[in-house]
This record gives structure tokens, C-alpha cells and sequence, in this order.
């Protein structure tokens, strides 16, 4: 419930449609009860016969109380839902706002199918919030205690009937069932998960599954993952419609209760007999408006758990840290001390002991076996896992005291999978610089070769329709619309040919003469240009220096140079 409160109070910040949707509610609701009740008396009176102007006054009063139940009620469905319609707009601006900034810790943690199905799912059901638990309980019990006012001035006994019916209907039946909704939603949730995964999974995979012949295993998986959601939604809905059977069962008892009591009161002589059937009619009534309420222990809970999945989400950006300012406008330092990191469920360590400094306006590459932790550090660097407390600096200043936002705005970064979206190729290099000219991106497309490419030529999703390193010279191009004083480069050309390589590499070096760089890389192209050079095997540092440092100790830089000219000779 506590994580529901957030949400309770953006349904408030709605509170004039919401007063509205009471009022609305409440006016409709009385007047069906009004005019079932009024109904009821007319068929009493017209049944014995009297002068037909004796009963105009409550025909008239019958059909003014059909036109404003049904005028209300669509006053109550339309002040209720755009109030609904707005707050989840606020609410998934909110669940957005909270995620960006943390989106790439919080992918290490949750996958991504089961991500999307919390923000769109689990914001879906939110809608309950103000539609089912709020403001309808509002709307039924003064209804409810307005009629049970005027039934006493009729009839007490059939007033006890019916509020002993209400008791039951609200209280004891909802109990009794929502002990199995609880069990059974709570699972229908976590499947629901598991399928936005698994299948988010399928489908990314699909052609890697194909190749390999692994596709009708996963298929098989996915399938077994959408019938075992169908079994518990069925499960699910079974439950809901027993319960509205024995509501609505139990509501026809106390309509028989009402009608048996005022009977008995009419042949007692208590009771005019043109009232039995009005007093029917408000029961039936009544216990219409009653019956939706029955699932309210229901859409708390739902609504409790899709607030507690959300919360999930963003728990790491619940505590707002007081960040110290960075200039990005400079060439910043790094430092590494001693630094290791391991990957949640991860038995061994990533990175152990790490230990290295950058200087300002320095190149550096960063080399190594595939696996040895290159990436890691890489994404530390940049705030893309957790450094809570990791002793990495940057001017000097812990990376844990500064903002991301600060470290990406400063950085020019391709990562070793770059995304593309479905657009234009101008679409996509506008992400690098939204101010850019088309002479610019035109420029820049030429630097990296890939002049052949056409600004209003179409990319298709993750630029399928490019191969590997027309992916990755597009994304330098994105690159090179940008200042920026770091520049962090993940493996920027390993799908090119050496001579490409080189070529990119000194495209690169021509922009950052300026810049702190760090290139990232298994292969050995353009390394004597570098400043330092830090090799890493197993997440530890075995050797560092110039190039020609390097060269001298006869260490593993010399070696894998050895094992290339003989491979190149060859």
C-alpha cells in the first residue's frame, strides 16, 4: 500500500473531475434508484385502476428522473476518465522522468521485456486507482446511505434487510475472495513478466536461432511461457465472475428478504400495499450500485502491486544525492584505484585491483583479450554500472559525487553496439547534434567514407539494412558532429579492414587533438599514436606504458605485434 500513496496523490491533483465524477455519480445514482423505486409505486397505483390524471404526476416524475440519470452518468463516465487519462499521462512522464537517468542500471538489473511490460502493464492497471478505488466508494455509500435514509422512513425492517445485505456483500464475499485473487494476480503478474521477456528475447534473437537450430526449442519455451499466462488469466477471470455470481446471488436473496418482510408487513397492515413493490425495486437498485464495489479489494491490490513494480524500477534514483559540479569544457583527468567490480550473480570478479591514470588532452588505448574487462571499464568510466563508492575520479573528483548527466553530455561515446532507429540516416546523425546543417552531416559522412549514403536514404531498425561497418563508420559520423572534451571508444572499428582502420583512426586523431581519448580495442592498429597504453588480461593490469616502452620490455604488446607481422608475412 505504501508505494500506492504517490500514485493516490497525482489522482488527486485531479480533484475538480474527480469532485465532478462524485457529484455526477452521485446524482446518477440516485436518480436510478429514484426512478426504479417511482416505477415500482406507478405499477402499484396504475394496477388499481384510478383516474389517469392522478398518475401524471408520477409519470412525468419518471421520465425526468430516465433523462437525468442517464445525462449524469455520462457526466460521471466523462468527468471520471479524462481525469483517469490525464493522470496516467502524468504518471508514465513520471515513471520516464525517474528512469532515464538510471535506464542503464536498471537494464543490468531487470530484463528488457519484462521493463516494458512494467511501463505499459503495470501503468495500464494504475488506472484503477481513480476508476475502482477511489472515488466510486465515495459515490456509493452516500447513495447507499441515502436510500437506506429514506427505506427507514418506510420500512424498518426491510432497512435492516437490506443493510445486513450490504454488510455481506461489501465485507464478508469480497474477504473470502480476494484471498484467492491475491494468490492467483500476484503470479498472473510475474508470468506476465516472464513472457514480455522471453519473447522480447525470441524476437531479437530470432535469426542467431535460426542458423543455429535452436528456433523451435525457444519457440517451444515462449509457447509454454503464453500458456501458462492464459491458464492463470483464465484462472484469473474464473475467479472474477464467481465472485459477481454470488454477489449478485446473495443480492437477489435480500431482494427476496425485502419483498417477504414488506409483505408480511402489508398483510399485518403496517404497510400500504403500494409500497411492496416500490420497496423491491429499490433493493434491486440499490444493490446495482453496490455490486462494482465488490471487487475494490481487488483493484487495491492490483493497483498496490503494478505501484510496488514500478517503485522497482527506479529505486536507484529514490535517493537524490547532492552531485558536485563538473566542467566538462576542459579535458578531464581519470584515475582508477584500485578498483574491482563484479556483476550481480556473476561468480567471478570482472575487474580486480585496477589501477591507472590518465592525464589531461592524453591518449590513451586500452588493449586486451576478448573478455579480459575492457568494456567494463569503459562502462564504469561512464556511469553505466553501479560505482557507488568505487574509487574512480575524474578532475579529481570522485565519479560517484558527479552527475551522469554531466559525464554524457561531456563524452563523445561509441560503444561496441551502437543504436540505430528507424528513420533517415539524417534522423540518426541528428542525435549527435540536433543543430547540425546538412552540409555538415554531408562532410561528415565523407570523412568516414560513407559518401555513397544519401542524408533522406532509410535506415531500418537497428540499420539492418547496413552491414557492420557501415554501422560503425556511421556512428563515428554521429560522432564527429559533436565537441566534446572526453572521448570514450569501444572497439569503434573492429568490423574494418586494416586499411580502413587506419584511415577511420586518423580521422579520429585529427578531431581530438584537444580531447582526453580512450580507445578501447583488441587489435593493434594505431597504437604508436597513442600516449599510453594499458593491456589487460583476466580484470587486472599487466602492463602500461608508451608504445615504445612497451616494445622494449619484450612483454605481451610485443608479443601479439610479433604474432601479427608473422601472421601478415604469411
Amino acid at each position: 500500500m505504501k508505494a500506492l500513496i504517490p500514485y493516490v496523490k497525482m489522482a488527486f491533483a485531479e480533484r475538480r473531475d474527480m469532485l465532478l465524477s462524485i457529484l455526477t455519480g452521485f446524482i446518477a445514482g440516485i436518480a436510478a434508484v429514484s426512478l426504479f423505486s417511482a416505477s415500482g409505486l406507478l405499477i402499484s397505483r396504475a394496477a388499481l385502476t384510478p383516474p389517469i390524471y392522478t398518475l401524471m404526476v408520477i409519470v412525468a416524475i419518471v421520465k425526468l428522473l430516465g433523462v437525468t440519470a442517464a445525462i449524469s452518468r455520462y457526466g460521471e463516465r466523462y468527468f471520471s476518465h479524462r481525469a483517469t487519462f490525464t493522470m496516467l499521462s502524468n504518471i508514465r512522464l513520471r515513471v520516464y522522468e525517474k528512469l532515464e537517468p538510471v535506464a542503464s542500471r536498471v537494464l543490468s538489473k531487470i530484463q528488457s521485456g519484462d521493463l516494458m511490460s512494467r511501463i505499459v502493464g503495470d501503468v495500464e492497471s494504475l488506472q484503477h486507482v481513480l476508476l475502482r478505488v477511489i472515488y466510486p466508494p465515495v459515490v456509493m455509500l452516500t447513495v447507499f446511505i441515502a436510500t437506506i435514509t429514506f427505506t427507514f422512513t418506510l420500512s424498518f425492517g426491510s432497512a435492516v434487510v437490506i443493510l445486513a445485505g450490504f454488510v455481506l456483500v461489501l465485507v464478508v464475499i469480497p474477504t473470502l475472495f480476494f484471498i484467492g485473487h491475491r494468490r492467483v494476480d500476484s503470479k498472473l503478474r510475474q508470468t506476465r513478466g516472464e513472457l514480455s521477456s522471453e519473447t522480447a528475447e525470441f524476437l531479437s534473437g530470432f535469426k542467431e536461432l535460426v542458423i543455429h537450430g535452436a528456433s523451435e526449442q525457444h519457440k517451444h519455451v515462449v509457447h509454454e511461457k503464453i500458456n501458462a499466462y492464459e491458464r492463470e488469466k483464465e484462472q484469473s477471470e474464473r475467479m472474477h465472475i464467481w465472485s459477481e455470481f454470488a454477489i449478485g446471488f446473495l443480492s437477489l436473496i435480500v431482494s427476496v428478504g425485502v419483498l417477504a418482510f414488506a409483505g408480511f408487513q402489508v398483510a399485518e397492515g403496517n404497510l400500504a400495499g403500494t409500497l411492496l413493490a416500490m420497496l423491491l425495486m429499490i433493493s434491486l437498485t440499490v444493490f446495482e450500485q453496490v455490486t462494482p464495489m465488490a471487487l475494490f479489494p481487488y483493484y487495491v491490490q492490483e493497483s498496490s502491486q503494478a505501484a510496488k513494480r514500478l517503485e522497482d524500477i527506479d529505486e536507484d534514483a529514490r535517493t537524490e544525492p547532492s552531485f558536485t559540479p563538473y566542467d566538462g569544457d576542459s579535458p578531464p583527468s581519470i584515475q582508477f584505484d584500485r578498483v574491482s567490480f563484479s556483476f550481480p550473480d556473476f561468480p567471478r570478479p570482472v575487474l580486480e585491483s585496477v589501477s591507472f591514470a590518465i592525464a589531461p588532452g592524453s591518449h590513451t588505448a586500452i588493449i586486451g583479450a576478448s573478455g579480459s574487462g575492457k568494456s567494463t571499464i569503459a562502462s564504469l568510466l561512464l556511469k553505466l554500472q553501479p560505482v557507488d563508492d568505487q574509487p574512480i575520479y575524474l578532475n579529481n573528483t570522485q565519479l560517484d559525487h558527479i552527475d551522469e548527466q554531466d559525464v554524457w553530455q561531456s563524452s563523445n561515446v561509441s560503444l561496441q553496439s551502437n543504436q540505430f532507429f528507424v528513420g533517415s540516416v539524417n534522423e540518426n546523425l541528428a542525435m549527435g547534434n540536433d543543430q547540425a546543417t546538412e552540409a555538415e552531416m554531408t562532410d561528415a559522412l565523407k570523412s568516414v567514407e560513407l559518401d555513397h549514403l544519401n542524408l533522406s536514404d532509410a535506415l531500418h531498425e537497428n540499420a539492418a539494412n547496413l552491414s557492420g561497418g557501415e554501422k560503425q563508420r556511421l556512428a563515428l559520423a554521429r560522432l564527429f558532429l559533436r565537441d566534446a572534451s572526453l572521448w570514450v571508444l569501444d572497439e569503434p572499428t573492429s568490423s574494418l579492414d586494416a586499411l580502413t582502420e587506419q584511415r577511420m583512426l586518423d580521422q579520429v586523431f585529427s578531431r581530438t587533438e584537444d580531447a582526453t581519448v580512450v580507445l578501447i580495442s583488441h587489435r593493434l592498429t594505431g597504437l604508436e599514436q597513442m600516449d599510453q597504453i594499458i593491456v589487460v588480461d583476466h580484470g587486472q593490469i599487466i602492463e602500461a606504458g608508451s608504445y615504445d616502452e612497451l616494445i622494449a620490455q619484450n612483454g605481451y604488446l610485443k608479443q601479439m605485434k610479433d604474432l601479427e607481422s608473422e601472421l601478415f608475412v604469411g
